[in-house]
C-alpha cells in the first residue's frame, strides 16, 4: 500500500521547480532564441525538397520575419540581411512528431500518473517540449496528458506566447476511455479509486459531453481509447473494441461541428475498422489492418501512426523475459503488416516519445526505413504528412515561399542516411533561431 507524505511530495515539487528555473537558465545562456532580423539568409551544401525528392546543392532559404520568402540554390541577399552559413548540411523543413506525450517521461507510467502533482507533471512536460524542440521537432500532437487534464492548454499557449520554448502543439487534454479500459488504473486495488488515466464516456451521449468539457478548456482535437488490452495468441494480435462504429461515429461528428477531428489508439481489428469507418483523423499504433479497412482509409485519406520506437523501447527495458518476449511478438506482427500499409494507407510519422526520452524520436524515422519504407517516405511521413494530418498543410511541412519558416539542418545527407535525422544541428522555428 502507497501512502503519500505531504512534506516528500511538496519536497519533490520544488526540486522540480529548481530544475526548470535551471534548466531554462541554461537553455538561455547555451542558445538563447533571438528574434529574427527582417532578412535571414540560410545557406548549406544541400537543401531538400521534401516534395521530389530533388536534393539542391547548394541550397539557400530567404527568411523575412516569420516566413519564407525565396528557396533556391541562391536566394537574393537583400540589404541588412543576416547570412547564416551551415556548413556541410542539408536543410529540410521542421520535423513533426504526430503522436507524443509532453506529460509523461521514462518510469513506470502508472505510478508516475499517481504519485505526480499536476504541477509537477506541467513542469516536466516544458522540460519536455523543449527537448523535442532542440531536437528539431518544431510541431507535435500532444495524444493525452495522461490524467492531468487540460494541463497542456497552458504548455500550448506559453509556447505560443514565446514564454518557454517548444514545437507548435495541437493539444488533446485528457484522452477518453470507458470504464476499466485501456488507460483506466486496473493494476490498483480498485477500493483505492485510483483515477483513470483518461475521462470515461461509456456510450455516445457521455462521449459527447466529454468532448464538449476538452473543447471548453482549450482542446484542439479528440484523441479516443478504442482498443484494449493486446493480446497475442497463436501469433495473432487479439484486442476488443472499446466503442461501436455508431458511438465513433457520434464523437467525429461532434468535433466536426466545431471544426476538430478525432484521433484513434486503435491497435486491431474490429476496433481499427470501426475507426476507419466513423471518419477518424487517424489510426494511431494500427498493427493491423483488415485489407477492408486500408481501402477506407486510403478513400478517406486517414492516416495510420506507426510508432514503433515506444515497442522498440519497451521491449529492450521489459521487467522480466516473458514481458519481452510479448513486446517483440507485438513488433513482429505490426513489421509484418507495415509492409503492406505503406503502400495502401497514409502515413503519418509519430513517436509515442515520453514513456522514452523526449528529444530523441528522431529514432521513428531510422525504423520506419528498417521496415520497409524509402527515407524519402519516412522523411514526408514527418513533414508533408504530419502538417496534414495537423491541418497546418498550408503552412508547415515544406519549404515554400510563405510558409512559416520551420526549417532544421542535419549532417551530411539523410537520404543517403536517414540516421542523420538524429543530429540535428540547426532548429529555426517562426523565423527565431533556437539552435545553431
Amino acid at each position: 500500500m502507497k501512502t503519500p507524505n505531504a512534506h516528500k511530495s511538496f519536497a519533490i515539487f520544488i526540486a522540480a521547480a529548481i530544475l526548470f528555473g535551471v534548466a531554462l537558465s541554461a537553455f538561455s545562456q547555451s542558445a538563447p532564441p533571438q528574434m529574427p532580423p527582417h532578412s535571414t539568409v540560410l545557406h548549406a551544401a544541400r537543401l531538400l525538397d521534401v516534395g521530389t525528392g530533388k536534393i539542391l546543392a547548394p541550397g539557400e532559404v530567404l527568411v523575412e520575419g516569420e516566413k519564407i520568402k525565396e528557396v533556391g540554390a541562391t536566394v537574393s541577399r537583400l540589404t541588412g540581411a543576416v547570412v547564416l552559413d551551415l556548413g556541410d548540411t542539408t536543410l529540410l523543413p521542421g520535423l513533426i512528431d504526430a503522436h507524443v506525450h509532453l506529460f509523461l517521461h521514462p518510469g513506470a507510467e502508472d505510478l508516475q500518473t499517481v504519485e505526480e502533482s499536476v504541477p509537477q507533471r506541467t513542469i516536466i512536460a516544458t522540460l519536455a517540449a523543449r527537448d523535442d524542440l532542440m531536437a528539431g521537432f518544431t510541431a507535435e500532437r500532444d495524444m493525452g496528458t495522461e490524467g492531468a487534464g487540460s494541463a497542456d492548454t497552458a504548455v500550448r499557449d506559453a509556447i505560443n506566447a514565446g514564454q518557454i520554448p517548444g514545437p507548435r502543439l495541437r493539444i488533446s487534454g485528457d484522452a477518453i476511455d470507458i470504464l476499466g479500459g485501456h488507460e483506466d488504473a486496473n493494476n490498483f486495488n480498485p477500493a483505492q479509486r485510483v483515477l483513470s488515466n483518461a475521462t470515461y464516456a461509456n456510450n455516445s451521449d457521455e462521449l459527447v459531453a466529454a468532448i464538449r468539457a476538452q473543447m471548453k478548456e482549450g482542446a484542439d482535437f479528440t484523441k479516443i481509447y478504442e482498443t484494449g488490452k493486446d493480446r497475442v495468441v497463436d501469433g495473432q494480435l487479439v484486442t476488443p473494441y472499446q466503442y461501436t462504429e455508431e458511438q465513433l461515429a457520434a464523437a467525429v461528428a461532434e468535433t466536426a461541428r466545431v471544426g476538430s477531428r478525432v484521433a484513434v489508439h486503435a491497435t486491431g481489428e474490429p476496433g481499427t475498422g470501426y475507426a476507419a469507418r466513423a471518419g477518424v483523423a487517424s489510426v494511431d499504433h494500427a498493427y493491423v489492418l483488415s485489407d477492408d479497412t486500408m481501402r477506407i482509409m486510403r478513400e478517406k485519406q486517414i492516416f495510420a501512426v506507426p510508432t514503433f520506437t515506444i515497442s522498440e523501447y519497451f521491449a529492450a527495458h521489459a521487467a522480466t523475459p516473458e514481458a519481452a518476449a510479448y513486446e517483440n511478438a507485438l513488433i513482429d506482427i505490426h513489421t509484418r503488416e507495415f509492409k503492406k500499409q505503406i503502400a495502401a494507407v497514409p502515413i503519418a510519422m509519430g513517436s509515442d516519445v515520453g514513456p522514452f526520452p523526449h528529444g530523441t524520436q528522431a529514432r521513428e524515422f531510422v525504423l520506419m526505413v528498417k521496415f520497409g519504407m524509402t527515407p524519402l517516405a519516412a522523411i514526408q511521413a514527418g513533414t508533408l504528412n504530419g502538417a496534414r494530418l495537423l491541418a497546418w498543410e498550408k503552412s508547415i511541412g515544406d519549404l515554400k515561399p510563405g510558409y512559416l519558416a520551420d526549417i532544421v539542418a542535419v549532417p551530411g545527407n539523410p537520404l543517403d542516411d536517414i540516421s542523420q535525422l538524429q543530429k540535428v544541428s540547426f532548429v529555426m522555428k517562426n523565423g527565431v533561431v533556437y539552435k545553431k
